[in-house]
């Protein structure tokens, strides 16, 4: 069972706060999302908002490195595709990443960044999410969009 069968079958509110780290502790512990200190802020099935530091998912000339941009914001999507999957599909559905196409405007050398996760498309098979990520000044960093495939149940 799945640590997001807790959850209710649609979600009228986004989650945060202590419920969405408890439910999503499980389903992150040893992945990337741990490894580069990825924290969930907020998420529903249009989206969501996630951190993550740059200290510890630099390059070598110490920028923010573009994978770990991309990572972040494959990584909020797909949790709200999961959850989209599940209203449509039912207890049990999954959601994978398809496709993700990134333009970075500039980079970070410090602080953290965040990923805001907007839906653009949410059917029955496919949801496509436009994601900004952003320094603590709000200056814009990378514009991400990332298309997932929603599975039924197995």
């Amino acid at each position: 069972m799945s640590p997001l069968s807790d959850l209710p079958e649609t979600t009228s509110a986004p989650l945060s706060g202590e419920r969405l780290r408890a439910l999503v502790a499980p389903m992150i512990r040893g992945t990337m999302v741990e490894r580069c200190g990825m924290e969930m802020v907020e998420l529903d099935a249009q989206g969501g908002i996630m951190t993550m530091p740059v200290a510890g998912n630099t390059q070598p000339a110490g920028l923010l490195h573009g994978g770990a941009t991309i990572a972040l914001a494959e990584s909020i999507a797909s949790f709200a595709a999961m959850l989209q999957a599940r209203e449509v599909l039912g207890e049990g559905a999954q959601a994978v990443g398809a496709s993700v196409s990134a333009l970075h405007h500039r980079s970070a050398r410090a602080g953290t960044v965040t990923a805001t996760c907007a839906v653009r498309h949410a059917g029955r098979q496919v949801a496509s999410y436009l994601v900004d990520v952003r320094d603590e000044s709000e200056a814009l960093l990378s514009t991400i969009t990332v298309q997932t495939m929603l599975l039924p149940p197995r």
